[in-house]
C-alpha cells in the first residue's frame, strides 16, 4: 500500500505544478458544528462545499485543546509537550522549533497571514529576523491585500486565513435574532436542557456562520483569479467551543475538530476519511505535498497516503488506529501560589477514550472561590458566559445543572474511561468498572508507549514540573460578572 502511494505521489508531483495553500483556522470552533457533520442547527455552506469537493475528516484531534499549544503543534509538526513553554497558553514559541511556513518560504513560496491569531496568543521572542518576525510570515489585512502587495498570484503561496470567531464574547441573543432556532442546536449530554444554554449555543453558531462566510469570500477570490483548482484549502478550528467541558478538556467536545481538505488537482472529491489524524501531522503532510524535505525533528506523521486514496472510511488502520493528545497549563487557575496547570493525557480509539489526570487533587477548570492567583478569578480555565453561569447558579436547585456541574467543574479521578459506542458524549466513567479493567490497562500501556515515542517528559515522570515554571503573559479569564 505505501509503495503504491509513493509511486502515485511521485507521478502526481511530476505531472502537476506545486500547489498553493490556503489554511483557514477558526478560533474556538469545535466538532461537530458544521452541516457536513449532520448538525442541523448551524449553516456552514462553504465548509459543506469543501467537504463535497474534497475530503472530509471525521477524526482530527488537536495536540492540546488550548489556543497557543494547538497552533504551535500545527506550525512545528510536533506535539505540544515537545515545545517547552510552547505547551502552554499565553506562552512563547522558542525559535529553534522550525515553522513549516518558513520552510515553505525557503523553498520559494510567498507566505502571509491576516492577523496575529494565526499564532498565539503569546509573546514572540527572537523571531525578528525570520520571515516577517512571525511564525506564519508578514501580516496583511486579508487575502486580497496579500495578492495586491506580493507576488503571490504569480508564484506559489501559503496564506493563513485566521479569525477571532467564534471566540467569546458574543452579543446576547445574536443567534436567535439572526434566525437560528435554539431547539435545533446540538446540545452535548453534559449540559442541562435549558433555554439559556440553547440560546448561548445559538450565539456561538452565529459566530461560526460569520466565520464560514469569511472562508466563502476567500474561495470566491481564488475562483476569480483562477487559482482555486491548484490551491490546497484546509478549513478547521483550533479546539472545541468556549463552553464548559469543551475548550480546555480532552473529551471529543474539546479535542476533536472539524477538518476538511480540498485540492482539486490532487484529492478525489466527496470522500470521507475516518482515520485518526493529529494537528502535529499537518506540517509534514503539507511539506511533502509541496516537495519540501520534512525535518527529522517533526514527530507528526504525514497523511499523504490518506489524501491519495480513492476510498472513504479508515484507510490506514495499521498506522492510524488512535490519536494521542494532552493538556498542560491553560491559565494559572489553581489556588495561590500554584501557577501550574491541570496536566492530563488521553488516547482516543474507535471505541474508547482513556484519560489520565496526573494531578487529580487539583481543579480541572480552576478554583471557584478562595485563594486565587488574581482577584476575581472564578473557574478561570472555562470562558465566562451564560452557560457557565447557569450551571453554577442552579446546581443546588436543578438536578440537570447539578449533574452538569459535576461533569464540568468538579474534581476528576486519576483515570477516566469512556465506551464511545454506548456513551458517545463521554459522561459515564467506566475506569473503576471491573468489566473494563483489561481495556483500561491495555489503553494505558498503549498510550504510555506512544508518549515515549513522541518524547513526552511525563511519560517518564508523571509529576514533571517543567511546564509550570514558564512565564504566563496573558490575563486571567473566567471572571464572574457582577449580578444586577
Amino acid at each position: 500500500m505505501r509503495l503504491l502511494v509513493f509511486f502515485l505521489s511521485i507521478s502526481l508531483w511530476a505531472s502537476a505544478e506545486k500547489p498553493n495553500i490556503l489554511f483557514c483556522m477558526a478560533d474556538d470552533w469545535g466538532w461537530p458544528h458544521a452541516g457536513a457533520y449532520g448538525d442541523e442547527g448551524v449553516k456552514t455552506p462553504n465548509f459543506d462545499r469543501l467537504a463535497k469537493e474534497g475530503m472530509l475528516f471525521h477524526h482530527t484531534y488537536v495536540s492540546s485543546p488550548s489556543c497557543t499549544p494547538s497552533r504551535n503543534a500545527v506550525i512545528t509538526g510536533k506535539y505540544h509537550w515537545q515545545l517547552g513553554p510552547g505547551a502552554n497558553l499565553w506562552s512563547t514559541l522558542p525559535v529553534e522549533h522550525e515553522s513549516f511556513v518558513h520552510l515553505l518560504a525557503d523553498s520559494s513560496y510567498v507566505i502571509g497571514q491576516n492577523r496575529p491569531k494565526t499564532w498565539g496568543p503569546g509573546k514572540i521572542e527572537s523571531w525578528e529576523k525570520h520571515h516577517g518576525g512571525h511564525p506564519a510570515g508578514s501580516t496583511y489585512k486579508d487575502l486580497s491585500e496579500f495578492f495586491d502587495k506580493t507576488e503571490a498570484p504569480d508564484k506559489n503561496f501559503f496564506f493563513w486565513l485566521a479569525t477571532s470567531d467564534p471566540h467569546r464574547g458574543y452579543k446576547k441573543d445574536s443567534g436567535v435574532k439572526s434566525g437560528i432556532d435554539p431547539a435545533k442546536v446540538h446540545l452535548f449530554d453534559h449540559y442541562p436542557d435549558a433555554l439559556t444554554v440553547r440560546k448561548d449555543v445559538a450565539d456561538y453558531y452565529f459566530e461560526v456562520q460569520h466565520w464560514d462566510a469569511l472562508v466563502g469570500s476567500a474561495l470566491k477570490l481564488l475562483e476569480e483569479k483562477d487559482l482555486l483548482e491548484n490551491t490546497i484549502v484546509i478549513m478547521t478550528g483550533d479546539h472545541g467551543m468556549p463552553f464548559p467541558r469543551c475548550k480546555g478538556n480532552l473529551y471529543d467536545s474539546g479535542a476533536r475538530v472539524p477538518f476538511v481538505f480540498r485540492w482539486a488537482k490532487g484529492v478525489k472529491a466527496g470522500l470521507e476519511n475516518r482515520d485518526f489524524v493529529s494537528f502535529a501531522d499537518v506540517a509534514p503532510t503539507l511539506l511533502e505535498l509541496c516537495g519540501v524535505p520534512v525535518p527529522k525533528a517533526m514527530t507528526g506523521k504525514s497523511f499523504v497516503n490518506l489524501l491519495l486514496s480513492e476510498q472513504s472510511g479508515a484507510i490506514d488502520k495499521v498506522e492510524r488506529p488512535f490519536a494521542i493528545f494532552g493538556r498542560e497549563r491553560h491559565t494559572p487557575a489553581q489556588e495561590k501560589p500554584n501557577m501550574g496547570g491541570y496536566p492530563s493525557r488521553a488516547i482516543r480509539t474507535k471505541d474508547f477514550l482513556y484519560i489520565r489526570n496526573y494531578r487529580p487533587e487539583l481543579w480541572p477548570m480552576g478554583v471557584g472561590n478562595g485563594n486565587t492567583n488574581k482577584p476575581g478569578q472564578w473557574y478561570s480555565d472555562c470562558d465566562a458566559g451564560p452557560t457557565k453561569d447557569y450551571i453554577i447558579d442552579n446546581k443546588e436547585k436543578d438536578p440537570q445543572a447539578k449533574r452538569a456541574y459535576e461533569l464540568c467543574f468538579a474534581k476528576r479521578p486519576a483515570q477516566e474511561l469512556y465506551h464511545l459506542v454506548k456513551d458517545p458524549d463521554q459522561t459515564n466513567n467506566l475506569a473503576k468498572d471491573p468489566e473494563y479493567a483489561a481495556v483500561l490497562e491495555q489503553l494505558d500501556k498503549k498510550m504510555q508507549k506512544a508518549l515515549i515515542e513522541k518524547f513526552d517528559p511525563r511519560a517518564k515522570d508523571p509529576l514533571y514540573g517543567g511546564f509550570d515554571v514558564h512565564p504566563y503573559f496573558g490575563g486571567y479569564g473566567g471572571k464572574r460578572k457582577a449580578k444586577k
